[in-house]
C-alpha cells in the first residue's frame, strides 16, 4: 500500500504541532558564553569577537544578573568608557525563559517583546542557554523533514462511518492547550448523531477528554482512536513518551507529574485517568519507560430494542 501524501490542509497542522512538541531545551544553545557584573567593556569587546556573539548574558555561579548587548557595547565605545564594568551597562531587567516552555510560546515572546535573544533558565533557576530567532529556526527545519519522513510511512484513517461502525484517529500534540478537547467534542458529535443514551454519551465524552489531555500535557504528543459499533465504544491513547514509571500511583487521584507552568495553566490536577477509569466498563493500561504507553477504555451499549417485539 502507497504512503498517504501530505496534503495542503495538513501541512501547518504538521508544523503547529511541532510547536507544541519541541521545547525551549531542544532549540537553545546550550555552550552558554556568559561574563562577570566586574569584567570591563573591553573584556566583553575581546569575547564577542573571539565568540563572533552579539549578545552575552552576565551570570555568576548560575545565577543571571543581566545580559549586555551590542548596543551596550557601541554605547561604551562612543562615551569612551571601554574601562568601566559590565555591571555599569548591563540590562538588568531581563525577560527569561524556560528551557521546559513549548516552543510556540517561546516564539510568542520574540513577538512581544521585540527582543533578539533570551536567556533560558532551568527548574532551578539557573541559566542554562540561549535561545535566538536563528536556533529556532535550524532546529525546526531539522524536525520538520524527520516529521515528514516519519509520517510518510504512517497512517491515520479518516473518520468511516455505516450503519454499524464508526472509526477515527485523532492526533494529539504536546502541551496544544488551545486544540485540546477538540477530539472529545468530534466523538460527542458523532456519538449524538448515532442517537446513544445520553449518560453513555457524557461517559465516553469525559474519558475521551480526559485521555487527550493526558497526550498535551504528560507525553510527547500522540494519538487517539475512537471506535463505536453496535456493541461498544472504545477509546485507546497512545504515545511514544516517557513512560509510568508506577501505573499504580498514577492511578491514584492527585497524583501528578504535571510541572508549575502546567499547573499555573489550570491543568495537570491528576485526575485524568481515575476519572477516565471510573467512567468506563474496562479499563486497561500498559506503560513502559522510554517507550510510551497505551490506555484502553471500552463502554458496552446496552442492545437496541426490536422493532417488532414477538407478541
Amino acid at each position: 500500500m502507497n504512503p498517504i501524501p501530505i496534503s495542503a490542509e495538513q501541512s501547518p497542522l504538521l508544523f503547529l504541532e511541532l510547536l507544541y512538541k519541541l521545547r525551549v531545551r531542544d532549540v537553545m544553545a546550550r555552550d552558554l558564553v556568559t561574563i562577570r557584573r566586574d569584567a570591563t567593556m573591553r573584556e566583553l569587546q575581546r569575547l564577542m569577537q573571539a565568540r563572533r556573539v552579539s549578545g552575552v548574558p552576565v551570570v555568576e555561579n548560575g545565577r543571571l544578573f543581566g545580559i549586555v548587548s551590542i548596543e551596550d557595547l557601541l554605547q561604551a565605545l562612543d562615551a569612551q568608557r571601554m574601562d568601566e564594568p559590565v555591571a555599569n551597562f548591563m540590562a538588568a531587567n531581563v525577560v527569561t525563559i524556560e528551557d521546559d516552555m513549548p516552543l510556540a510560546i517561546a516564539i510568542s515572546y520574540f513577538n512581544k517583546y521585540e527582543y533578539r535573544r533570551f536567556p533560558v533558565l532551568d527548574a532551578r533557576g539557573e541559566a542554562v542557554g540561549i535561545v535566538t530567532a536563528r536556533s529556532i529556526n535550524t532546529r525546526l527545519l531539522v524536525e520538520l523533514f524527520k516529521e515528514l519522513a516519519r509520517i510518510e510511512n504512517q497512517y491515520v484513517l479518516p473518520l468511516s462511518e455505516n450503519a454499524s461502525c464508526s472509526f477515527q484517529t485523532f492526533r494529539v500534540a504536546r502541551s496544544d492547550f488551545e486544540n485540546a478537547g477538540s477530539a472529545a467534542t468530534e466523538i460527542k458529535n458523532v456519538l449524538q448523531k448515532r442517537g446513544l443514551d445520553p449518560k453513555l454519551i457524557r461517559r465516553v465524552a469525559i474519558a475521551a477528554y480526559e485521555l487527550e489531555m493526558n497526550l498535551v500535557v504528560h507525553s510527547d504528543g500522540g494519538t487517539l482512536t475512537f471506535r463505536a459499533d453496535e456493541g461498544e465504544v472504545q477509546l485507546i491513547a497512545k504515545d511514544q513518551g516517557p513512560g509510568i514509571a508506577d501505573v499504580e500511583l498514577a492511578l491514584q487521584e492527585g497524583w501528578t507529574t504535571a510541572n508549575d507552568w502546567v499547573k499555573s495553566l489550570g491543568f495537570g490536577a491528576g485526575m485524568g485517568l481515575p476519572n477516565a477509569k471510573r467512567v468506563s466498563d474496562e479499563f486497561h493500561i500498559a506503560s513502559e519507560l522510554g517507550k510510551g504507553t497505551t490506555v484502553t477504555v471500552r463502554d458496552v451499549l446496552p442492545p437496541r430494542p426490536l422493532q417488532n417485539p414477538p407478541v
